[in-house]
């Protein structure tokens, strides 16, 4: 019988902490390139320009987590924002990823400890 792989992502619109459920301690960290010296930036020049940046880089952000997600059988996106949602929205809307369980959680801010818990606890329970 194949192992089912597993990976919590606590996220919010510029980070996300990709847990690996498997023991093995290797966490990867994405973050978005909007940073807030691009916001400024781009809003000297124009709001309109500004949104624009900040809706393809958001884009981008997504398409990396999703790009993540592809290995495994069963997600769980949890964290204090919409992005969750939005992330989710955007894969269901996407055929590749039709067979992974995707799971959503609020969650506030955490610890890493608490984050790794929090992950333990929900595929434990499955």
């Amino acid at each position: 019988m194949k192992t089912e792989k597993k990976l919590g992502i606590w996220m919010d619109h510029s980070n996300a902490h990709l847990i690996e459920f498997a023991g093995n301690d290797e966490d990867k960290d994405i973050s978005s390139t909007f940073t807030h010296e691009v916001k400024e930036q781009s809003l000297g020049k124009s709001e309109h320009l500004m949104h624009n940046k900040e809706q393809h880089t958001q884009a981008e952000f997504y398409k990396k987590i999703g790009q993540s997600i592809l290995n495994y059988d069963e997600v769980l996106l949890f964290g204090p924002t919409d992005a969750k949602s939005e992330l989710l929205n955007l894969l269901k809307a996407d055929t590749h990823f039709s067979k992974i369980k995707i799971d959503i959680r609020q969650a506030d801010k955490m610890t890493d400890h608490q984050q790794h818990a929090l992950v333990k606890e929900h595929f434990s329970s499955h």
